[in-house]
């Protein structure tokens, strides 16, 4: 069915070169719940309460720990684990993990070509710095979100599958929901300030062991030290990836109100192992925290340097 007649003028031009991309989100939501299709793109659900409903409000700057078994998913350490964070920019694993979703089905490629608006070019920092009217392909576009977290990136990613930034939280929630976590709430891509967008260390960590066990295809994305767009490099926010033997991944974050986190990967001596520290009081002793689970739970990383992960995974060099 083609929807562009029903589209508002703003959204035709993208409808024209393309397949509407704002319906496909529609095949990322979960059997149980229904969905209604407007001129506006993917609107709330009709049945909302898992999409809406708070779990509750964060504590600010509050300090969250666990540690999991990648391969089981069995907890080896927690601390606060089900205590209600803001996620900052570890939101944006979900944002992927929908991305990658709409990939998978064979509704965009990497090659594809997203549209960039005015409110996407006008996100804060850290950004690309997209221009309004241009495009960015999927690529690119996956790999600001892994490396750089790029936050004009995510709303143009929300805006081009979702219609709105808004419908794409609803389908982020959604998501959460059938993954298991329960104690989520988006109410954006990016992970910038809302008093809504809510989560927990243990969610954070089923996020991230769901991403990479569904799209293992994307996970050298999360092992890069930098990357090359537009004429300039960026380094990777992650800075345990290429300095702490066996780091494979995962996504950092910070806003003022959550403090430093970070879902970090490693894989020693053939185990692997998830670690989500939230709250940080800095990135250094964030990092730090993280290193010494590493160290206690896969033990101390041999002499030899940094060597390849997983199968599959890439290298963490």
């Amino acid at each position: 069915m083609i929807l562009t007649q029903r589209l508002p003028l703003r959204l035709r031009p993208l409808a024209l070169l393309k397949p509407a991309l704002a319906p496909l989100l529609a095949l990322a939501m979960v059997a149980c719940q229904s969905s209604e299709l407007t001129t506006d793109g993917l609107l709330p659900y009709a049945r909302v309460g898992a999409a809406t409903v708070s779990p509750g409000q964060a504590e600010v700057r509050a300090a969250s720990t666990l540690v999991v078994d990648y391969g089981s998913g069995r907890t080896l350490y927690e601390e606060a684990a089900d205590g209600l964070r803001y996620p900052a920019s570890l939101t944006k694993m979900m944002t992927l993990y929908l991305l990658f979703e709409m990939i998978e089905a064979g509704r965009l490629s990497m090659n594809s070509e997203l549209t960039v608006s005015e409110n996407a070019a006008s996100q804060p920092p850290s950004k690309l710095g997209l221009k309004a009217g241009s495009t960015i392909r999927v690529a690119d576009a996956a790999q600001a979100l892994a490396v750089k977290s790029a936050n004009d990136v995510a709303t143009v990613i929300a805006e081009n599958l979702g219609g709105s930034e808004a419908a794409f939280a609803n389908a982020m929630t959604a998501k959460a929901r059938a993954l298991g976590m329960t104690r989520t709430r988006f109410a954006n891509a990016s992970g910038l300030p809302d008093k809504d967008q809510i989560s927990t260390a243990r969610d954070m960590a089923t996020l991230g062991r769901s991403l990479l066990t569904r799209f293992p295809a994307y996970a050298s994305l999360f092992t890069r030290t930098g990357f090359d767009y537009g004429g300039r490099h960026y380094n990777a926010t992650n800075k345990l990836v290429g300095s702490v033997h066996g780091v494979d991944g995962l996504k950092t974050g910070y806003i003022r109100d959550a403090g430093f986190h970070l879902v970090a990967t490693a894989t020693r001596r053939g185990r692997r192992i998830i670690v989500v520290v939230m709250g940080g009081r800095t990135g250094r002793e964030r990092n730090a925290q993280v290193e010494a689970l590493i160290d206690q739970y896969l033990g101390p990383a041999p002499a030899t340097g940094i060597i390849a992960g997983l199968p599959g995974v890439g290298l963490a060099r």
